[in-house]
């Protein structure tokens, strides 16, 4: 199998023409039983090799990171080491320039720049963390501890931007925007500082986030429309980064988590949930769904459980969702159609077309 992207590497190389390539993906497009765009391809997996190099990987980075813990300085008494995390980014970095750069692995390219990303922010968090002392980690400043956490944040974002201009992994862009979002929300804390609407502040500020990486993921989205080119993939990840953090402020003030789950509250989550899938429709992205999929499995979970159906809740829970999704899945195509065709025409230009409506004109035609 040969992805969109080893085509673009393969013209880009000159060992194809672009018209060839173009010629291609419209033959394999014809061969599919629905159009490539409304498949919502991401690459995973190029083979088995992936998942024996990504446990190979996982094993190598967890015994640096083990290694670097036991003979690195550690943070107070029995913290985190800063030689555990910079082995581990070292090492992903090291790793990825064959496996990423050369090979083309998809599965131990994720796991290796997310190995790089925390490795960073561990080894940075731990040494502004020793500079500025233990006592803001022990419940004595956490103004200083926030402004630590947005540091260490803010240097990952840079180590993951380098990253992306040297490997080019679609992931790299969201874990670059969850580090961004982090740092934003450290310097929030700080800001605001110990007080009363502190938490309210930052469940806030997350849910603004969160838009922001939606919108972010829908500038990506609308500049490759047909999902032919490797802009697609890095907005799948930027959908499914978006998602809990638009639903998770939401859900968690409306008590949820904390077991206050009335009908009323039920009934948002539901509506709320409701709203995800009519934008996932409009935007032909279902990752936006599973993404947040979670919270609405506990929710009706706990509303079950409230109502009295303890040893049932999950089933029922199960039940509900899982019927509601496989129907939702089934007339995807002929649902999304019906709302694409109502929407105004500049709204219609930056989503995914509606294949649906497309064939309708031609056969009507």
């Amino acid at each position: 199998m040969y992805s969109d992207t080893d085509l673009e590497r393969a013209v880009a190389a000159g060992a194809i023409s672009p018209e060839a390539a173009g010629a291609l993906r419209r033959f394999m497009a014809e061969q599919s039983p629905t159009p490539i765009v409304d498949e919502e391809q991401f690459r995973l997996l190029t083979g088995f090799n992936d998942i024996f190099v990504a446990i190979a990987s996982v094993l190598l980075l967890v015994a640096l990171a083990w290694i670097g813990d036991s003979v690195g300085p550690k943070l107070g008494n029995g913290g985190p080491s800063l030689s555990s995390g910079l082995f581990v980014a070292v090492a992903a970095w090291g790793l990825a320039e064959f496996f990423t750069l050369k090979r083309r692995m998809a599965l131990p390219s994720i796991l290796l720049l997310l190995a790089f990303t925390g490795g960073v922010f561990a080894t940075a968090f731990c040494a502004l963390a020793s500079i500025v002392g233990d006592s803001a980690f022990q419940g004595h400043d956490e103004r200083i501890a926030a402004l630590v956490i947005a540091a260490s944040a803010a240097i990952a974002a840079g180590a993951t931007w380098a990253h992306w201009r040297r490997f080019r992994v679609p992931i790299t862009i969201a874990a670059g925007a969850a580090t961004a979002a982090g740092m934003v929300i450290g310097l929030i804390a700080f800001a605001v500082g110990d007080s009363a609407i502190t938490r309210d502040v930052l469940l806030a500020a997350t849910f603004a986030l969160g838009i922001a990486v939606f919108l972010f993921a829908m500038w990506w989205d609308a500049s490759d429309r047909e999902r032919t080119t490797r802009r697609a993939d890095v907005a799948f990840w930027l959908h499914l980064l978006a998602a809990p953090m638009i639903v998770h402020p939401v859900f968690q003030m409306l008590g949820v988590f904390d077991g206050r789950v009335s009908m009323g509250s039920a009934v948002i989550v539901v509506l709320l949930y409701v709203l995800l899938a009519v934008v996932a429709l409009v935007i032909d992205r279902r990752a936006l769904m599973v993404s947040s999929l979670a919270y609405v499995l506990f929710a009706l979970s706990e509303l079950f459980r409230a109502l009295g159906a303890v040893g049932l809740n999950v089933a029922l829970t199960a039940l509900v969702i899982g019927s509601a999704l496989l129907l939702l899945s089934a007339f995807w195509h002929s649902a999304r159609a019906l709302i694409v065709e109502r929407l105004p025409y500049k709204l219609a230009m930056k989503v995914p077309p509606a294949h649906e409506i497309e064939t309708v004109k031609v056969q009507t035609a």
